[in-house]
């Protein structure tokens, strides 16, 4: 991404991190699940439907996979626009698109059981509002 451009007056970014407590747990480690591909090809349509709803001179969208540990990072959403309205409506886009349709599956690991992270309906009602 670069930002060199003098028609860029906003940039917004966005990262997501490993919390070390859930569901009243604390969480040891998640891991990552993706399908290679796939993963790729949605993350591209994601951003191709962004770039087509807002003015966006540039953006980018990074996400790990694998063990993390609490305080890790998982994410990094960076949008670039004229505007800052156009990158904040574009990075907020991205995040719930992110949380509920992209084909990844996070799992918590305490140190006595392992679960799987399940959509909330927050992150549903968060999706309605771009449709």
């Amino acid at each position: 991404m670069s930002c060199k451009s003098n028609s860029i007056g906003a940039i917004v970014s966005f990262i997501g991190k490993v919390r070390d407590f859930s569901e009243g747990s604390n969480i040891t480690k998640m891991k990552l699940e993706h399908y290679p591909g796939m993963t790729e090809k949605s993350l591209i349509s994601i951003e191709n439907e962004a770039r087509e709803r807002w003015k966006i001179q540039d953006l980018r969208i990074i996400h790990r996979f694998g063990d993390l540990l609490p305080a890790d990072q998982i994410v990094l959403v960076i949008v670039a626009s004229n505007h800052r309205a156009q990158a904040f409506l574009a990075c907020e886009f991205i995040m719930d698109y992110l949380k509920t349709s992209a084909p990844f599956w996070k799992k918590e690991l305490t140190n006595t059981s392992e679960r799987w992270v399940e959509h909330k309906d927050s992150d549903d009602l968060a999706l309605e509002r771009w449709k």
